[in-house]
């Protein structure tokens, strides 16, 4: 039996090298802990701050270095979709879905992504209360499609930064689905006056260790070889080499409560 589930990737599509070695040197840690992985890449980013920032390098190539990696590497896979008519074509390059937190109340977005019949991440609105993600769930299950996952990344507070409650694990299993613990968007500054989000990766550890022991069923860590460089949330991705050590601790919080 698996510790628990990872999602971890880039924040976005950059390049298909890139991409590979990510998920190559994930995948060989989670196979040496027990842990189940799930390639995470956004194939675009709609939802940047200024006109300007980047976005992707065009849908198609993205989907199919996504697609290359998960055949490639025999792992699972899962991105965002954002409007009501991607899930339909974006299901035939990944496993799962994820709909991104601001569009988790877009109810023919989450219909569209229940009916390709994929497992769907719902990420919880930074504006919403635990109790409400359940009409979320209502509404992909509504299209028969039972398998549904809520993901916690924190709630906004005040203009420019976010919390993190630490009944959220508890309170979104109410809900009967599993929940992951979003460790690195947790951490963001958002709303920044440059127009790029902001972060703090050293909190990323303490996010993930207290979800584990509060529950969780999986976690969430956006990752890069030098997050320095990333084209897309460079201030709130964990470096690579740290991934390690985070989820070596998980695992014996997650162990010492069995």
């Amino acid at each position: 039996m698996k510790n628990f589930t990872l999602i971890a990737g880039p924040c976005a599509i950059e390049d298909e090298g890139t991409g590979l070695e990510i998920a190559n040197k994930v995948k060989t840690i989670c196979d040496e802990l027990s842990i189940d992985y799930i390639f995470k890449a956004s194939y675009k980013k709609a939802n940047r701050s200024k006109m300007d920032s980047f976005t992707g390098i065009g849908d198609q190539e993205a989907l199919q270095i996504i697609k290359s990696i998960g055949d490639q590497l025999n792992i699972d896979t899962i991105t965002d979709v954002h409007e009501s008519h991607e899930p339909q074509t974006v299901a035939k390059y990944v496993s799962h879905l994820q709909i991104p937190a601001f569009l988790c109340r877009q109810t023919d977005l989450l219909i569209a992504a229940g009916k390709t019949g994929l497992p769907v991440n719902v990420k919880k609105g930074q504006f919403m209360s635990h109790s409400s993600m359940g009409f979320a769930v209502e509404k992909v299950r509504s299209t028969g499609n039972q398998n549904v996952w809520l993901c916690e990344r924190g709630n906004s507070f005040g203009y420019n930064d976010l919390i993190v409650d630490a009944t959220a694990m508890f309170q979104l299993k109410q809900h009967k689905v599993p929940v992951i613990m979003d460790c690195t968007h947790s951490v963001q500054k958002p709303n920044q006056t440059s127009g790029v989000t902001g972060g703090d990766p050293s909190l990323i550890e303490t996010i993930a260790i207290n979800a584990v022991a509060t529950g969780a069923d999986g976690l969430f860590i956006e990752t890069h070889p030098d997050p320095s460089k990333a084209k897309s949330d460079p201030y709130t991705m964990l470096k690579l080499e740290l991934l390690p050590k985070i989820l070596e601790k998980a695992i014996k919080i997650r162990q010492a409560l069995k």
